[in-house]
């Protein structure tokens, strides 16, 4: 089986890699309350999961490494529950920025940022669309909980997708980390997983609130559904899917230019 962890390589063999065109998922994530019932690290340990599950996956047909965790993210809405780490937008802008630029200094021009926490979504598409233009690269951003939405679903008894700290999450890390799962599940029932978003106002808008907006004890959903046979199932589903993306050939294609030599008699010529 293929080494495809990033920090377990020798420098030559990730220079080897970047010649060989292959995929770099990076994984971005949080360090953030999860309830009474699961530790911080969360986010963190299901997408370093989930990025080395899509990693093996991939290796069968083409090269692919995952990278080390980006571990902390935006999570200034989880703060008032305690024991949150967080960084300020620019920051975490910056760091996505810099950690891209090193890969493409290495030789890498394909990479897939997968995030792990629902807190970072607007920056790391933002990250790509700033980054984007001027990249040697094709950037691509993914969400796990979205990209496997439909396979989640089926898994899934007590919401439609992933919430925080409830069944989902839950399942994952009694799969993962077992000695650290909070022993009474009862009082980690939270806040029903229906309901209005905690960040929206209006019929399609937008308004930041903290997540006590949202429960009193940081949890979504109830973590007694969660099994740990369900969330080998989940992570497998989240990896499957994105290996399925990876290995689509429009997700790396060129752009196309359908401009043509220009409209109403004036040429285009070389703007871009």
């Amino acid at each position: 089986m293929a080494e495809v962890e990033w920090a377990r390589l020798k420098a030559h063999e990730l220079r080897a890699l970047a010649q060989q065109d292959a995929v770099v998922i990076l994984p971005v994530a949080a360090m953030e309350q999860h309830g009474p019932h699961l530790p911080v690290m969360t986010d963190t340990r299901i997408g370093g999961e989930v990025a080395r599950r899509t990693a093996l996956r991939v290796s069968g047909t083409r090269p692919c490494i995952a990278a080390p965790v980006v571990w902390s993210g935006l999570s200034e809405h989880h703060m008032p529950f305690g024991g949150t780490l967080t960084l300020g937008p620019e920051t975490f802008a910056a760091v996505l920025r810099d950690l891209i630029g090193a890969m493409v200094r290495l030789g890498f021009r394909k990479i897939l940022i997968s995030n792990s926490h629902g807190g970072n979504i607007i920056a790391i598409n933002h990250a790509v669309e700033t980054l984007a233009a001027d990249c040697p690269a094709t950037l691509v951003a993914t969400t796990y909980a979205a990209e496997a939405g439909p396979a989640i679903k089926e898994i899934l008894e007590d919401q439609p997708g992933v919430q925080h700290a409830g069944e989902a999450e839950t399942a994952m890390m009694m799969a993962l980390e077992p000695g650290l799962i909070g022993i009474d599940l009862d009082a980690a029932v939270g806040a029903k997983a229906e309901g209005p978003s905690f960040l929206g106002a209006g019929r399609a808008s937008y308004r930041w609130r903290p997540f006590a907006h949202m429960t009193g004890n940081g949890v979504v959903g109830d973590p007694r559904r969660a099994t740990p046979e369900k969330g080998e199932k989940l992570l497998d589903a989240a990896a499957e899917a994105l290996a399925e993306m990876i290995l689509a050939p429009d997700t790396w294609a060129d752009p196309q230019d359908l401009r043509g030599d220009g409209t109403a008699g004036v040429p285009f010529g070389d703007i871009s």
